[in-house]
């Protein structure tokens, strides 16, 4: 019988943060940094608003593009965050977590052969998202001396008459980082000037410290030829709900809504109605949740410091990004002899792209004592290879 596999399916690689968490699922007493998935149960008003949701008897379809009163709930969020109005009818998109939204966009704007500009170090589905809707993702990599930003110069350089989009994430899942307005403006003007799309995940939009996050789709001429993807998943504790929405122009909304019938019917109906209580009601608890996030996140990059694993200060999101370059070891190599040895699991950045490598992730949407425990084994671990010279106390 010959092979049924697609030469496409087999192109994919497989994630490499899932290795890890496989690899680790199978051994006992493992401190985990490396699953980006907040550590708080779903506030109690949301899942309140759930219960009665499923006691009302609202457990059918709702339409495709979503529960109207959720798409305005939207709507009204990105007025009140950001200042820009969209309609609900016609410019919103409830998708099945953001992911969704991802590939929906790709799918929407791709021909054969499109290239999209991928910023890096990204999230392990972004270049693979690309090559899924037939399109050519172009690594465009980023560093830590530049804090992670990138600028219109390391975009420019990689444009080609194929170009059509640039796919972008910030805050960023991996690095932290968070795009100041003056490099977002860069970003800008080579999309106006090219006349490209941008897609920007902001999906870590209300996890800043420090700083403050900037909607791409706020900038001059930008509303029109941005898709701004974001959802419930990590500001609001809710990754398990699986919502997420799109919001772009009308003539893109369109396209995405034909792949998102065809596919999903319409997202799921409890998490939508879940979504409309924590969009209106639980500011109180995003913030309580941020401040902790704020804490860990002081705790950790002051660890990989002091242990001589230079870490840039994340402005966002819940990751740390630091350097192993004074181990000599692969990121591959170092996480898994930590893993086999210590059991600490971190992710290798290399599974974020090429310019991730000789960097590991680490989440601190974890506890505080898991963060310490964390610190302590990694310490030994590296007076066990002589990587460290001195006592370390986390």
């Amino acid at each position: 019988m010959r092979n049924f596999v697609s030469q496409s399916a087999n192109n994919l690689r497989p994630s490499g943060i899932r290795r890890f968490f496989d690899i680790a699922a199978t051994m006992e007493d493992v401190v985990t940094l490396g699953i980006g998935e907040p550590d708080f149960v779903t506030p109690q008003h949301i899942i309140n608003a759930a219960r009665q949701t499923l006691q009302d008897g609202r457990t059918g379809y709702t339409a495709n593009a979503g529960e109207i009163a959720l798409r305005v709930a939207i709507t009204d969020y990105m007025e009140r965050l950001y200042g820009l109005r969209y309609d609900a009818r016609s410019q919103v998109l409830v998708t099945v977590g953001v992911s969704e939204a991802l590939f929906l966009a790709m799918r929407a704007i791709l021909d054969a052969g499109d290239e999209v500009l991928v910023v890096e170090p990204c999230f392990v589905a972004n270049a693979a998202v690309v090559e899924m809707a037939g399109g050519v993702p172009v690594s465009v990599p980023t560093r830590p001396e530049n804090e992670f930003q990138v600028t219109g110069a390391d975009l420019e350089a990689r444009i080609t008459p194929r170009t059509k989009a640039i796919l972008m994430s910030y805050p960023s899942n991996p690095t932290g980082a968070v795009l100041s307005p003056e490099h977002m403006q860069q970003v800008a003007d080579v999309a106006e000037k090219y006349d490209l799309v941008v897609i920007s995940d902001e999906i870590y939009e209300r996890l800043v410290y420090g700083v403050k996050h900037t909607c791409f789709a706020t900038l001059p001429n930008m509303q029109e030829r941005t898709i701004v993807l974001s959802g419930m998943s990590k500001s609001f504790a809710m990754t398990g709900w699986r919502i997420g929405y799109a919001i772009a122009s009308v003539a893109i909304l369109d396209a995405m809504k034909k792949f998102h019938q065809y596919l999903i019917m319409s997202a799921p109906t409890i998490g939508q109605f879940a979504s409309i209580q924590a969009l209106n009601h639980a500011e109180p608890d995003v913030e309580r949740m941020r401040q902790s996030y704020d804490s860990r996140r002081r705790l950790i990059v002051k660890g990989f410091n002091d242990l001589g694993l230079d870490c840039f200060e994340p402005r966002g999101a819940f990751y740390a990004f630091p350097s192993i370059a004074i181990t000599g070891m692969t990121d591959d190599a170092f996480c898994d002899a930590l893993l086999q040895e210590d059991r600490v699991a971190l992710v290798p950045g290399s599974a974020f792209g090429e310019s991730g490598k000789g960097f590991v992730r680490a989440s601190y949407a974890s506890s505080e004592e898991n963060i310490h425990r964390a610190l302590e084994r990694l310490a030994r671990f590296m007076q066990r290879h002589g990587f460290l010279r001195h006592a370390f106390t986390a």
